[in-house]
């Protein structure tokens, strides 16, 4: 019989940040982001970006507004979240 010692976590290890963290992170930013920028961030396909800031991002409080600047839609957080 063999016995494994267990590793305990790390400390200097980071916490993994979660998806829709990031995307709140870049719809915060000034600039706001754009669908290619929040499609590398997060992985995701653009139509489920979409759905992330109609229902997760609303129902967390925060409003979402978009515009296009030289030929490309950019989203940016427009309201707090009231938690």
């Amino acid at each position: 019989m063999t016995t494994e010692s267990r590793t305990s976590c790390d400390a200097a290890t980071p916490a993994k940040v979660a998806k829709l963290d990031l995307l709140i992170a870049l719809l915060q930013r000034p600039e706001g982001a754009d669908m290619s920028a929040m499609s590398e961030a997060t992985g995701w396909l653009p139509h489920s970006i979409r759905g992330a800031m109609a229902g997760a991002l609303k129902k967390k409080g925060h409003g979402v507004s978009s515009e296009k600047l030289d030929g490309r839609r950019v989203w940016r957080i427009t309201t707090a979240s009231v938690a």
